[in-house]
């Protein structure tokens, strides 16, 4: 389950992986010996987008026990955030390296959010299912079993 917690844990992940890659920047390393952070930041970047994926549209068990509302919150403030460092990853790429450069990079971006996709937000997504299906599986029968009670009353 994703809560506000783990999306402030994910922007603090982004947010050390981009000053590590400010500082590589500032100090002339290659694209190649930043690979590391840079590959911090975008899985960081990809849990957050998932999170306010699931923030718009949570499981049920969320919606009766959770906070929506600040998790959206949580999710929009880290989006906006991760925007600025986008940009100004870009300009340091650009720069430095050429457009062909963040075009390879928004690429590679691309495969790492996909596997990360199947990877971890599957799973994650079957277990919210599971526990969705914990919490209406008993309440269902709790519900069919007060009406056969009524209706053997009534009749």
């Amino acid at each position: 389950m994703f809560d506000p917690i783990t999306i402030g844990a994910c922007l603090t992940t982004a947010s050390t992986a981009f000053s590590g890659l400010k500082r590589a920047f500032q100090a002339g390393r290659d694209i190649e010996q930043m690979s590391g952070d840079l590959s911090k930041w975008m899985s960081a970047v990809s849990d957050i987008e998932q999170k306010e994926k699931q923030a718009k549209n949570p499981p049920i068990f969320r919606k009766v026990f959770g906070s929506i509302e600040q998790e959206a919150l949580e999710a929009f403030a880290a989006k906006k955030k991760l925007e600025e460092q986008r940009y100004e990853l870009k300009t340091f790429i650009q720069f430095s390296h050429g457009h062909k450069a963040w075009d390879e990079l928004i690429a590679m971006e691309g495969k790492i959010r996909k596997a990360r996709q199947e990877q971890l937000y599957k799973k994650q997504e079957f277990k919210d299912r599971c526990i969705e299906g914990l919490f209406i599986q008993p309440l269902t029968l709790f519900y069919t079993i007060l009406i056969f009670f009524f209706v053997s009353i009534l009749f």
